[in-house]
Formats: C-alpha cells, sequence, structure tokens
C-alpha cells in the first residue's frame, strides 16, 4: 500500500514537473510583453524595471484589432464549415457505404492516410501557383488552402467514429423512408457530435495561429488575419520585439478562454471514438 502511494506520487511530481517545463515559454513570453525593446536584447532572463502595459497600449493603437479579429474570424469559420461538409461526407462514404469490392474500401481508406504524412507546407509554393494561374485572391487564396489542409485528418478521425455506429441505425432510417441526406444528418452526424466539436475547435485554434500561408496569400493589408498582423511591427531595419510580445499575448488569450469553456468537450471527442459499445 505504501509502495503505491510512493508511486502516485512519484508519478505526480512527474506530471507536475512536466506542465511546468511546458509553460516556461509562455510564461518567458508574459514577461517579456512588459519590457521594452532594449530590455529584451540587454538583459533577455531578467525581469523589467517598470511593468507597464505601454506596450499593449502601442499594439492597440498601432493595428486595427477589430479588423485583424473580424478578417480571422470570417475566413476560419468559413474554412470550418466547407471542411465539415466535405470530411463528414468521404467519412460517410468510407465507413457506412457498401463496398462489393473491399480492395477499392482499403485504398480510399490509405489515400487519406498517405495525406496525413504529407507536411502542408510542402505544398505552400504550389497552391500559390494555382491561385495565381486561377486568378484567386482577397479572403478566398487563403481559405482553400485551409479547406484542403485538414480533409485527411477530419476524415480518419470522423470514419472512426462512424464505424462505431450501428449498421442497425442505419437500416432504421432507411426503412422509414429517409433518404442519405435525411441519415447523415439526422442520424449520423447527431451521433459524432464530441468528434464534430474536437475537430472544430482544433481547426479554428490552428487557423487563428497559422502564419506561413497567410504571409504568402494575402497581399491586401485590408484582408490580413491576426497572425498576419505581426507584420506590422517588423520594419526594414529594425524589429520591435516588445510589440510582438504583447501581441502574442493579445492573441493567445482568447485561446486560452476558448480551450477552458470547451475543455469537456474537447476530451470527450478524444476518447469517445476509443469507448467500444
Amino acid at each position: 500500500m505504501r509502495h503505491s502511494k510512493g508511486k502516485k506520487i512519484a508519478l505526480h511530481i512527474i506530471m507536475y514537473t512536466f506542465v511546468l517545463i511546458m509553460m516556461i515559454p509562455l510564461l518567458w513570453l508574459v514577461v517579456i510583453s512588459f519590457k521594452t525593446n532594449r530590455e529584451i536584447l540587454t538583459e533577455p532572463l531578467q525581469l523589467p524595471d517598470v511593468w507597464s502595459f505601454q506596450n499593449y497600449i502601442d499594439a492597440l493603437q498601432q493595428l486595427d484589432i477589430v479588423k485583424l479579429f473580424s478578417n480571422t474570424t470570417i475566413i476560419s469559420v468559413i474554412a470550418v464549415i466547407i471542411q465539415l461538409v466535405i470530411t463528414i461526407s468521404s467519412s460517410f462514404a468510407i465507413s457506412r457505404m457498401p463496398y462489393k469490392n473491399k480492395k477499392f474500401q482499403n485504398a480510399l481508406y490509405s489515400f487519406f492516410l498517405i495525406g496525413l504524412s504529407i507536411s502542408p507546407f510542402v505544398l505552400l509554393f504550389p497552391i500559390y501557383r494555382i491561385n495565381y494561374a486561377l486568378g484567386v485572391g482577397g479572403k478566398w487564396a487563403l481559405i482553400l488552402p485551409y479547406i484542403t489542409m485538414g480533409i485527411s485528418y477530419n476524415t480518419l478521425i470522423f470514419s472512426g467514429f462512424m464505424k462505431g455506429i450501428p449498421r442497425e441505425l442505419d437500416e432504421a432510417a432507411l426503412i422509414d423512408g429517409a433518404n442519405l441526406f435525411q441519415l447523415i444528418t439526422r442520424i449520423i452526424v447527431p451521433v459524432i457530435k464530441p468528434a464534430i466539436a474536437t475537430v472544430v475547435i482544433f481547426n479554428l485554434l490552428y487557423f487563428w495561429n497559422e502564419y506561413p500561408f497567410s504571409s504568402i496569400m494575402l497581399k491586401d493589408a485590408a484582408d490580413y488575419t491576426l497572425a498576419r498582423g505581426i507584420a506590422y511591427f517588423k520594419g526594414t531595419f529594425n524589429v520591435n520585439y516588445a510589440g510582438i510580445a504583447a501581441y502574442s499575448m493579445m492573441i493567445i488569450i482568447p485561446e486560452l478562454i476558448v480551450y477552458a469553456l470547451f475543455q469537456k468537450s474537447i476530451v470527450e471527442g478524444m476518447t469517445a471514438g476509443a469507448v467500444k459499445g
């Protein structure tokens, strides 16, 4: 009994130590967001001489935060909605539709698995060239890549959930006169709500922070996202590191609030698919 209690205490110490190590970059970012540029460059590991919100005030005055927030929200929401329509449909086709040739079904599944192994950043230049060739610009130049980024991951997540749903539900719905659209929207979607919530939150948080694609695809400052707004703190010969730190904290705080509010949904979505009925 004493040995078991000792192992439990040791495990807790290891877990708390790991969490503390993971939080060090965030805590360091909080500290330097209150420092001046001079202090960051000459005294990077020391506390600020004066704790001031001046960096935050300057960031709010320098940037059109409302416009950046609205652009990010519009782009992210449109991309996620289209993603859900595509990936729920593809997941249903893989996991619920009958196949005479099982090899073809396995090949489709493998196709999405291969998609996970390809980094989206490898496709950055090809996608840029495609957008340029097709004349796609503005917000859609970023929305289209965002849609494609999560298709493989979302499809595999949803198909895993759908495989655990009894097929008798499909048969009962079809006998009652439901068509394919009604079967998906009224039977399948309500059952996989935890997975949908998890996918939506993860994708929104990813789009909220994504910089490489937004820095390349968005040319008009009127379409800039929150992550792209960091460019305003970089001049030709200097970089406002203090402003970047304060602005980064302003981006992170809403994410922490979202995670705190939807933590239960995220955990349910990540674990429900592994529960066998």
